[in-house]
């Protein structure tokens, strides 16, 4: 009997079998299995095996780690006795010559943005090795270095949720403002992939400002970390935005109260069903880190519970570790993930924290003289794969027109944009004088 003539029962405990990185090349061998294994059914029996823990008292997590400008899956395995990691390749389905900047994940789609090229960003789904590119309708201005100023330039994706399916959009935003100039400049546009058209949101006057420390993803919509607009104020939020309302909720308090800068926060997320916040004080007042994750969080409110906490003392000496942590945490186990770096040696390493402190490491890649002078930063995510099929645009008599009153609002918006750039041009001439 020949394997494809096999009862579709068995031919599925087979195929779950086969490991995640050569799903592709399975599913491009015959037309019956690729079916197969782009059916919902068949994803869950699948990825429920590959992520499954190994033991009952063990614990696997996956991530994807951004190292220079490649990601890669990794695999980050903890018992009682131990930890390892073992790297399940670079993720290859983008173009060799294209080098990944930052990321962005919801739910196993990656949104990209492209080092050397401010023209267009890119969705990915590594599972299925779909991408999606998409234009830009501006770039991003940098304010002249000599210029104090707040520069805060992000994206964000997420989707609606129709119930038989879902629309991804994404969010891109920019808030300048130029201190000395008293000169502000922001805009907030979405991306709707149904449509393939860009729209102005209407965010003209926030009360709040987006901050470093990363957006997560959770159900669909997307959390910020930000500050109340007034500088003064000293107490820092979450808010989210909803994509089906493509809107701002109210501001949700975080579990500690920010006062100044001298604390970074960084958020991150938790197998795409709950929130963790950390808090890091160890820098300025010889504090510790704490973290804490969502006991229950929606658009309008939110309830935290403090999950870990640990002292900078119980970390190896020359452990590095960037303003705003990239992290990730595994509830089960109870212990932190961080990216970081030994501070002696060209190497990448996720160190790994428990309730009683350091707990090992894990070397992610050897790297090289030039990739420590050249101090990348090394993010990482949690992952789980996704059979989401990546919408590609309609053409011919399907595409849609821009709107008269988008046309509008666009050129509107774009007239200020360069009024802000010669703000910019003279400000940098002006000091070279």
């Amino acid at each position: 009997m020949m394997i494809t003539n096999l009862p579709t029962d068995l031919m599925e405990d087979i195929l779950s079998r086969v490991p995640l990185k050569s799903m592709r090349a399975v599913g491009l061998t015959c037309t019956k299995w690729n079916t197969l294994l782009s059916s919902r059914i068949f994803a869950k029996l699948h990825i429920g095996k590959a992520f499954a823990p190994r033991k009952k008292d063990e614990s696997e997590s996956w991530m994807i780690v951004k190292m220079e400008d490649n990601l890669y899956l990794t695999s980050v395995f903890v018992d009682d006795v131990g930890t390892c990691a073992e790297n399940k390749g670079k993720l290859t389905c983008l173009d060799d010559q294209v080098k990944i900047s930052d990321v962005f994940h919801c739910e196993g789609l990656l949104l990209c943005m492209v080092e050397d090229d401010d023209t267009r960003v890119v969705v990915w789904n590594p599972y299925l090795g779909q991408t999606r590119w998409i234009q830009l309708r501006y770039s991003h201005v940098v304010p002249p270095r000599s210029q104090p100023c707040y520069d805060m330039f992000g994206y964000s994706i997420g989707y609606e949720d129709k119930g038989s399916c879902r629309n991804y959009k994404i969010l891109r935003f920019i808030d300048v403002l130029l201190f000395r100039e008293e000169y502000e400049f922001l805009w907030y546009e979405i991306y709707d992939f149904e449509s393939g058209l860009w729209t102005t949101l209407d965010v003209t006057d926030p009360y709040w400002r987006v901050q470093q420390g990363g957006n997560v993803s959770h159900k669909g919509n997307t959390y910020f970390y930000v500050s109340k607009r007034n500088p003064r104020a000293d107490t820092d939020h979450i808010i989210c935005f909803d994509y089906t309302s493509e809107s701002f909720g109210p501001l949700l308090p975080l579990p500690f109260v920010i006062e100044g800068d001298r604390v970074s926060v960084t958020l991150s997320n938790v197998r795409e069903e709950k929130l963790a916040a950390l808090c890091d004080s160890h820098k300025y007042y010889g504090g510790s880190f704490v973290i804490w994750i969502t006991n229950m969080i929606e658009a309008e409110k939110v309830s935290w519970s403090k999950f870990l906490t640990f002292h900078p003392d119980s970390l190896p000496d020359d452990f590095f570790i960037r303003l705003t942590p990239s992290f990730y945490i595994d509830e089960v186990k109870k212990v932190a993930m961080f990216c970081g770096k030994r501070l002696y040696c060209h190497i990448d390493i996720v160190f790994i924290i428990g309730e009683d402190g350091y707990k090992g490491e894990v070397n992610l890649e050897e790297g090289t003289e030039e990739s420590y002078l050249a101090s990348h930063d090394v993010l990482c995510c949690s992952y789980v794969p996704s059979l989401v099929q990546i919408m590609q645009p309609k053409g011919g008599q399907w595409e849609r027109k821009q709107s008269d009153l988008e046309k509008l609002r666009y050129d509107d918006m774009m007239s200020r944009l360069s009024i802000f750039e010669s703000r910019c041009e003279t400000l940098d001439h002006s000091r070279s004088l």
